[in-house]
């Protein structure tokens, strides 16, 4: 008798568990005024504007490069070294970005859909 009441609990257990959804605690973020986003696109967004405020830094760093040279030999071999920084800086940048997006679009595609 033990062994039938052992196993129709076995049986029943994952039904309940099933029946759960995964809430990722956004109903307690609405109860206090924190707002309903998923919290993995609140980071995918936050990620988002560091990288395109690095971005901004760079290009500020090429312009400046550019713009000061001023046609000083010393000048423009140190503006030579600033704007090829930026630029590897931007390039490491611009991959950042893709990856970070690929990687998080797809998390977030697994865990809708699966």
């Amino acid at each position: 008798m033990k062994n039938y009441i052992l196993a129709a609990v076995l049986l029943i257990l994952p039904l309940g568990v099933a029946a759960q959804t995964a809430d990722f605690g956004t109903t307690y973020l609405t109860g206090i005024g924190l707002g309903s986003q998923d919290i993995r696109l609140t980071i995918v967004s936050l990620i988002r504007v560091a990288l395109g405020i690095l971005g901004v830094l760079m290009m500020v760093l090429i312009i400046y490069g550019v713009v000061g040279s001023g046609g000083d030999a010393d000048r423009a071999a140190k503006a030579r070294k600033i704007i090829a920084g930026a630029v590897i800086g931007l390039i490491i940048i611009i991959v950042a970005y893709a990856a970070t997006t690929w990687i998080f679009n797809s998390i977030i595609d697994a865990t809708i859909a699966g």
